[in-house]
């Protein structure tokens, strides 16, 4: 019989195709390193130090650190699957008390975001490294869960379209980033010109903020006509909505889904780096292509296995012509609708009409 120590010795190498837990392991190699160059810093240069630790006491929080992440990454990468609850929790615990520190001190708070960064990161990688794979399909569960709309007049598609929009617009547009922002603020994180800087530096400073924010401007119209447009053409072809729960019913090939295959996802992802522009805060930009990296990680493989299931070789060829979030120079030509363009029926040979 074949013990676990033997089967550990095989899994070590980080050669070979990298599949997800490979590369999941790679990433808490990658964490050891990093994490054991940080503490090298903060021992030795008093700018790391003072930027990511502010005035707490190193030792103590240097030896837990030692063990329980850059050696315990470093067990996870060689695949010592039980090192992964404690990794994550200890992250998880530092990233809160930093959080807490910086917002009471207004000190460590580059601290406080390398590690809330490595904490979404390590529990992303260490689902991985358990799972094999990241099981989204575990939290796409009830309104989360793909299904077709239900048979509605499409004026009634499109009143709870726009409800929707009326929802998640402010939610993600404002009641997050507004947070994010006065945390970046209270943890002096946000870009500002330093002291005692010329007359002319100032100037220039001046300028170039008001140009990002003018540009945010025009990003924020522009993103948010291509979310209503996607919106409308999605309620009234498509005979759905954007939620999961009430997903169209005709594969729609019109509008802005000629040029990109998501554009809702293109939108928001844009409105929320908008946002950030306008705000002239980069940790919401950070914010915006996080989320846009997540729904691309978790949602848009389920979405598309769906879409897939229910349109069948139309979708295929659709999907095959049509980037997801890179825009085509040209729009596609249009496909004919109804045909091709409706579900499959369960069990069915191919396409029917809608």
């Amino acid at each position: 019989m074949t013990s676990r120590a033997s089967r550990t010795v095989h899994e070590v190498p980080l050669v070979g195709p990298m599949t997800p837990r490979r590369t999941a392991r790679a990433y808490f190699a990658l964490q050891s390193v990093a994490g054991a160059l940080w503490w090298l810093g903060v021992a030795t240069v008093p700018g790391v130090r003072t930027a990511t630790l502010g005035e707490l006491p190193a030792l103590p929080i240097a030896i837990a650190d030692v063990l329980l992440f850059v050696l315990g990454s470093a067990l996870v990468a060689l695949d010592v699957r039980r090192a992964v609850p404690v990794v994550l929790g200890w992250t998880a615990l530092v990233a809160l008390g930093m959080a807490v520190y910086a917002t009471v001190t207004t000190s460590a708070g580059a601290g406080a975001v390398l590690m809330i960064a490595a904490t979404v990161a390590s529990v992303l990688a260490g689902v991985v490294v358990l799972h094999g794979r990241l099981p989204a399909e575990r939290v796409l569960i009830g309104p989360l869960a793909f299904r077709s709309a239900p048979r509605r007049d499409r004026r009634e598609h499109l009143a709870a379209t726009f409800a929707q929009i009326l929802v998640f617009w402010p939610l993600f547009l404002a009641i997050i980033p507004l947070p994010v922002v006065l945390l970046e603020r209270r943890w002096r994180l946000d870009l500002t010109l330093p002291d005692g800087s010329t007359d002319g530096a100032a100037l220039a400073w001046s300028i170039a903020s008001w140009s990002i924010t003018a540009a945010g401007a025009l990003v924020l119209i522009g993103a948010s006509a291509l979310g209503l447009w996607a919106a409308y053409v999605m309620s009234t072809l498509g005979r759905g909505t954007p939620l999961p729960s009430a997903m169209p019913r005709a594969l729609v090939i019109a509008g802005p889904y000629r040029w990109v295959r998501n554009p809702m996802a293109v939108s928001g992802v844009g409105q929320a780096v908008a946002v950030g522009m306008v705000a002239g805060s980069w940790m919401v930009v950070a914010y915006a292509l996080a989320g846009g990296a997540i729904w691309h990680l978790l949602v848009r493989p389920h979405e598309e296995r769906d879409l897939s299931e229910r349109f069948g070789a139309p979708y295929e060829m659709y999907r095959s012509q049509v980037r997801c979030w890179i825009p085509r120079r040209r729009p596609l030509p249009g496909a004919p609708m109804p045909r091709g363009a409706a579900p499959r029926p369960a069990g069915g040979p191919g396409p029917r009409p809608a």
